[in-house]
């Protein structure tokens, strides 16, 4: 399990403001935000950032154009910022078991589509997602996503640029969530982590996942999150309630 990306709801400026643009830039994320799938209902515009990427997601049409319904609800009730932490496993059914069992309510593992041209074609990519409800007390949530083969990996990675790795940012190795959890999100968080827990107590829970990268969980009067990358420039960029340490 590790992290493999962030969806976050943004505003038009992240995606047409030039200057914004330049800002996110300048910090050593290489940034195309005319790139990246999108229908006439959404756009989504992707910053790589090593083998991790942030997916910005702006709704074009209150429909989405195919894009996930209950996001596409909360977008258009002004949601913005992070909607759902997505995590990269090998083992997607048995986490889905796994969970089930524990009483954490979870989508079952389906492959992501959506529509296009007029809703008359659909477009399945080569993961299957899996999704556990929304947090109480923040509204995000967290995916699981599994490759379909080491092959759709492969060539999948050809197409993560232009990335920051080029700039000497490798990816992304903490985040830090703070909100307003309760103890039913701390518990949920307990059972989606299990075995990974390194540090918890009554305002915090701390994860490791196995490819060494660290989640914090805090409670916290407002909703934000700190992303630190695997690097050292001394640099950081704010996109919605993220701030984004390079």
């Amino acid at each position: 399990m590790k992290i493999d990306h962030l969806v976050i709801n943004v505003d038009e400026k992240y995606q047409k403001d030039k200057n914004i643009i330049d800002c996110i830039r300048t910090t050593g994320l290489p940034y195309e935000p005319k790139w990246g799938k999108g229908t006439r209902g959404f756009k989504a515009s992707n910053l790589w950032i090593g083998n991790e990427y942030f997916e910005m997601i702006r709704i074009l049409k209150s429909s989405g154009g195919g894009w996930i319904d209950e996001w596409t609800r909360k977008y258009n009730q002004g949601h913005r910022g992070m909607i759902c932490l997505m995590l990269d496993v090998e083992d997607i059914d048995t986490i889905y078991s796994l969970l089930k069992r524990n009483g954490i309510q979870v989508t079952p593992p389906e492959w992501l589509e959506f529509k296009w041209f007029l809703n008359l074609l659909t477009r399945r990519m080569p993961w299957r997602n899996s999704y556990i409800s929304f947090f109480e007390g923040v509204p995000f949530q967290i995916g699981f996503q599994e490759m379909n083969d080491d092959k759709s990996r492969d060539f999948l990675n050809q197409y993560l640029v232009p990335n920051s790795r080029d700039n000497g940012i490798n990816g992304i190795s903490k985040i830090i969530i703070k909100g307003q959890f309760t103890g039913s999100d701390f518990e949920m968080i307990s059972s989606v982590f299990s075995g990974k827990i390194i540090y918890k107590n009554e305002i915090s829970v701390k994860v490791e996942l196995c490819s060494s990268q660290l989640i914090e969980f805090v409670k916290d009067t407002f909703y934000q999150i700190d992303v630190y990358t695997a690097s050292n420039k001394g640099s950081f960029i704010d996109i919605e309630n993220i701030k984004i340490y390079c």
